[in-house]
C-alpha cells in the first residue's frame, strides 16, 4: 500500500512518515521544505504537483498546514492558499485518482472562542457538538478545509476521516507571562490534563483513522490525552483546580513541590476524546497519570518518536520574545 503524507518535513509529518515506514508501508512525503523525509518538495497550492503525486496512493494523510504561529508572519491570501485551496486540490486529486481515503489533521484551535466560557462560569466540556467559533484566520481555514472534507464525502463518496488535534509540539508556550511563572516541562505536564496529546498518541490516531476510514465514511474526532475529569468537576476546574487535581491525584504534589512546579489554579476547557475512543477503538497511552511516572522514572515527558524529532520550530527566523510573534 502507498501512503501519501503531505508536511513530511514537519513535527506531525514526520512522525507519520517514520512510523509507516517502519511498518514496511511504501510511504511518498511531500513538503515546501527539503527533509530526509520528503520524496517531492513542491507547495500543494499546485495542483499540478499534487497530482503528479498521486500516481498510485491509496491513503492520503494531509498534516500540512499554515498553523496558528504563522498568523502575524504569513497574510491571510497565504492561509487560504495553503490550508484551503492546497486541501481542495488534494481532494480533486484524491478522487481523480481513486484513492480508498483521506485522512485530515486538524486542530481543536478551530472551536476558538467557544472554548472560553465567560468569567464565573464552569470550564467548557468540548465535544465534537460543540460549534466551532473561529478565532483568526488559522481557525477559519482549518475549518473550512474540514467542511470541504465533508463535502468530498457526500458528494463524491471519499471517506474523510477529520481528527482534531490538541497540542503537542514540543516548542515553549506562546504566553510570555506563563513562560514566566511556570518551567516549559510544568506547563506541559499540567496541560496533559485537559488540552494536550503526546505525538506518539496523535500518530496512532492516524493509524486508526487509516483503518476504519471506509466503514466509518466521514467523522469527526477530538485527539487529546484522556482527562480524569467528569463533567461534576467543571466549576471547581474554573475556581479551585489544584484542589480537583489534588483529590485525583495526591501523589503530584510532593513530586511537583521537589521540582519547584505548581498546579495551575483555574482550567478554562476540558477537550474530550470519548467519541475517538468509541469509535476508532484509540487508546492513547500518555495521560496525567502517565506523565507523573515518566518523570519520576526518567524525568522526561517525551515518547521515544517525540525525542527522535526533537524541535522543529515553525520559522527559519528567531525572535527576541517567544518561539514566534503573537
Amino acid at each position: 500500500m502507498r501512503i501519501l503524507v503531505t508536511g513530511s518535513a514537519g513535527h506531525l509529518g514526520e512522525a507519520l512518515v517514520r512510523t509507516l515506514q517502519e511498518m514496511k508501508y511504501e510511504v511518498v512525503g511531500i513538503d515546501i521544505l527539503a527533509s530526509p523525509f520528503t520524496n517531492y518538495t513542491g507547495t500543494i497550492a499546485d495542483r499540478d504537483f499534487v497530482k503528479q503525486c498521486m500516481q498510485g496512493v491509496s491513503v492520503v494523510l494531509h498534516t500540512a498546514t499554515l498553523h496558528k504561529p504563522h498568523v502575524a508572519t504569513h497574510t491571510p491570501r497565504q492561509f487560504i492558499d495553503t490550508n484551503i485551496t492546497g486541501t481542495l486540490n488534494l481532494l480533486q486529486e484524491t478522487v481523480a485518482a481513486g484513492v480508498e481515503s483521506f485522512i485530515f489533521t486538524s486542530t481543536t484551535s478551530t472551536f476558538g472562542d467557544a472554548l472560553v466560557p465567560p468569567p464565573g462560569a464552569p470550564a467548557a466540556w468540548i465535544t465534537e457538538e460543540v460549534t466551532p467559533v473561529p478565532k483568526n484566520i488559522y481557525g477559519v481555514t482549518k475549518t473550512a478545509a474540514e467542511n470541504l472534507c465533508q463535502l468530498y464525502y457526500r458528494n463524491f463518496g471519499l471517506p474523510c476521516i477529520v481528527l482534531r488535534t490538541s497540542r503537542f509540539f514540543p516548542e515553549e508556550d506562546d504566553n510570555k507571562k506563563m513562560r514566566g511563572i511556570y518551567a516549559d516541562s510544568n506547563i506541559k505536564a499540567n496541560e496533559f490534563l485537559y488540552r494536550r496529546v503526546e505525538i506518539e498518541d496523535v500518530v496512532s490516531a492516524h493509524l486508526l483513522a487509516m483503518q476504519h476510514a471506509r466503514r466509518i465514511g466521514f467523522g469527526t474526532y477530538i485527539i487529546s490525552a484522556t482527562t480524569p475529569f467528569t463533567k461534576a468537576d467543571l466549576l471547581n476546574l474554573r475556581l479551585h483546580a489544584t484542589d480537583v487535581v489534588k483529590h485525583l491525584f495526591p501523589e503530584y504534589v510532593e513530586l511537583y513541590e521537589q521540582l519547584g512546579w505548581k498546579m495551575f489554579p483555574s482550567l478554562d476547557r476540558v477537550y474530550v476524546n470519548e467519541r475517538a475512543r468509541n469509535e476508532l477503538g484509540w487508546q492513547p497511552k500518555y495521560d496525567f497519570k502517565y506523565i507523573i511516572e515518566q518523570i519520576r522514572s526518567s524525568n522526561d515527558l517525551r515518547s521515544r518518536l517525540a525525542a527522535q524529532i526533537g524541535v522543529k520550530g515553525y520559522h527559519a527566523e528567531k525572535f527576541n520574545e517567544g518561539p514566534y510573534p503573537v
